[in-house]
């Protein structure tokens, strides 16, 4: 199956996420059935970054949204861990500073962008300002109804810059996050991640479909994707998003540059260094 088809937003589409069922998990039985793919997707991914890394004409950013427990940093953990910290950032945007909002939300994102080179992922991202920020009616909606139109023209930017995009919505279910936050209770490992919102944001579960529905609408372009995710298997979560890279990556046809040394020269040089042997030993300063 390929999953890149069957869970991206169309552009344009009219999106209504009961229809996607978080529980999908394709043509797999089982997270044994689909560990020899993943660990095959994840060892390709390390590959495809060194030729993104050395070929520097392209940049990628990831974007995971998802509702609290959806498995942002769980995805973070198992897919983008394969990927070398020497071309690879992590931001996640949380609640804005006071300086943060004396400028235009976007402000603060750009620089967190990748470079060509680059892989940048976006653990919540630019999108908390349709989100939050609608659903909390921290700012009117003559505001933020036309940041649809400024995140778009913001991605069109990097798509033009050489910057590939990938969004992931992972979607789970209201029974499932509330069986991820009994087991954040009961695991010590995990209680550092309970927060006091977690079961008020809850009440608003309706309100955050209908934003993310909105979004997925209107930002899912042919440069800048959408893609759902279904995230009740966690499994079948870590498998689509690796699956989905690793194919973007592989469409671009990296391939390492070319040495800018006269290899020949530096053969010559090695096998010279070779045939005079070790250096002399010391002799304590005797012969100085």
């Amino acid at each position: 199956m390929n999953l890149r088809k069957k869970l991206m937003v169309a552009p344009g589409a009219k999106v209504r996420l009961k229809k996607f069922d978080p529980a999908f998990r394709g043509d797999y039985g089982s997270a044994e059935d689909a560990r020899k793919e993943l660990a095959r997707n994840v060892a390709r991914l390390a590959d495809l970054q060194q030729k993104l890394y050395g070929e520097k004409k392209h940049g990628l950013l990831i974007v995971l949204q998802g509702l609290d427990a959806a498995g942002k940093d769980g995805t973070c953990w198992h897919v983008v861990s394969a990927m070398s910290p020497l071309g690879t950032t992590v931001t996640s945007f949380k609640q804005p500073t006071e300086e943060e909002l004396r400028h235009d939300f976007l402000w603060r994102v750009h620089p967190h962008t990748p470079g060509r080179g680059q892989i940048a992922v976006f653990n919540r991202s630019h999108y908390e300002d349709v989100l939050v920020v609608r659903v909390h009616e921290l700012v009117p909606k003559a505001v933020w109804s036309t940041r649809y139109d400024r995140i778009n023209e913001f991605e069109r930017l990097l798509a033009d810059s050489g910057i590939t995009i990938l969004k992931f919505f992972l979607h789970i279910s209201p029974e499932e996050q509330l069986e991820r936050f009994r087991q954040r209770l009961e695991d010590p490992a995990r209680q550092w991640k309970i927060s006091e919102a977690d079961y008020k944001e809850r009440a608003y579960w309706d309100d955050y479909t209908e934003a993310y529905q909105d979004l997925l609408e209107k930002t899912s372009t042919p440069h800048a994707p959408w893609f759902v995710i279904p995230s009740n298997h966690k499994w079948f979560r870590n498998l689509a998003v690796s699956e989905i890279i690793e194919a973007t990556l592989d469409d671009l046809d990296l391939k390492l540059p070319k040495p800018t040394v006269d290899l020949d020269r530096i053969r010559a040089d090695y096998h010279a260094a070779v045939a005079r042997g070790p250096a002399d030993a010391d002799t304590g300063g005797k012969d100085r």
